[in-house]
């Protein structure tokens, strides 16, 4: 049977999602609104 306790104890995170996390954190990604607010702003700025 396995003991998850255990296996839990001997976890170790993979390296590749460290960096993945660490490049994700870093970016500044443009959500939904960001891009609205742009188009808005740049409409508005055309009248």
């Amino acid at each position: 049977m396995i003991n998850f306790d255990e296996e839990i104890a001997k976890f170790q995170p993979s390296l590749e999602v460290d960096q993945v996390e660490e490049v994700i954190q870093g970016n500044d990604l443009s959500d939904i609104t960001d891009i609205i607010k742009t188009m808005l702003k740049e409409i508005k700025d055309k009248n």
